[in-house]
């Protein structure tokens, strides 16, 4: 019965055009050098695999006409993460962003729920994504994009987002922001080494009082520097339960209070168990 989650393709030159395709595990971190993960597996598997849906693929190289021609073979997939070994890496023939490649993605796969970006990508990329992927639900990126400008894109036309990903990306205050109303419609959006402010939480904690969020830092109170500087991780989300009461000591639960206590700072109350 033919896979419909493949997690590792080692392309070794082989094509793969059986309707009945089996997984190739594989280590791509492997430092060997006989180990040659490319987008040439990929490839094959979009035009023999007819059924398939969904892919985890590691390489270390991808193109863009790579990734057109997967999106055009296979309109039908739901959910696509592509990791790229290492981060910020072009496409190797012409050294060019990938976003041509993953705008083809969300262009075609007019069904597509989940969406891993990796590779060098620009705001170019988001606009993308905005404009096309109206039923993507799960957003996973790291080291892409050139500005706010980016995030806005998803946030303010994504209508179905409902968790989001986002690792050492420019992204910061003006978009989280002006588009805090779609926090609302969301299940979860975590933030790690971005240009978040530990100000810009305290609004959000301000606008969003139904939301929990917390600030992960494990360099100490967030107090303890200038409000503008930014958090190393934000963590925003919602539970039917509410905020959580026990937590690791880098862990700040941002709270709307009115009273005083030695952790308030202005109308808020940051708690750490």
């Amino acid at each position: 019965m033919l896979p419909q989650v493949f997690k590792f393709f080692l392309s070794s030159g082989s094509d793969v055009y059986e309707c009945d395709c089996r997984v190739f595990p594989s280590d791509p971190f492997s430092p060997g050098p006989n180990v040659s993960l490319t987008e040439q597996g990929l490839v094959a598997i979009s035009v023999g695999c007819l059924k398939v849906q969904s892919v985890l693929y590691f390489c270390r190289q991808m193109t863009n006409d790579a990734l057109v021609t997967i999106a055009r073979n296979r309109p039908n997939m739901i959910r696509f993460r592509l990791c790229i070994i290492e981060p910020q890496t072009p496409d190797y023939s012409t050294l060019e962003p990938l976003d041509a490649g993953f705008g083809a993605i969300v262009q075609h796969c007019k069904e597509l729920r989940q969406l891993s970006l990796s590779g060098l990508l620009t705001d170019c990329v988001f606009e993308y994504i905005g404009v096309h992927a109206k039923k993507l639900e799960m957003l996973s990126l790291a080291f892409a994009g050139d500005s706010d400008l980016g995030l806005h894109y998803v946030l303010s036309a994504c209508e179905s987002l409902r968790k989001l990903e986002i690792r050492d990306c420019p992204f910061g205050d003006e978009a989280l922001l002006a588009n805090a109303a779609k926090l609302e419609t969301t299940r979860s959006l975590w933030m790690s080494n971005c240009s978040v402010s530990f100000e810009a939480c305290k609004l959000l904690a301000q606008k969003l009082p139904e939301l929990n969020v917390e600030v992960i830092d494990e360099r100490g109170h967030p107090d303890t520097r200038p409000e503008s500087c930014p958090v190393e991780k934000l963590y925003i989300y919602r539970t039917v339960s509410g905020r959580r009461f026990y937590t690791p000591g880098f862990v700040w639960i941002i709270v709307e209070d009115t009273s005083s206590t030695p952790c308030s700072n202005g109308n808020f109350s940051l708690a750490s168990a």
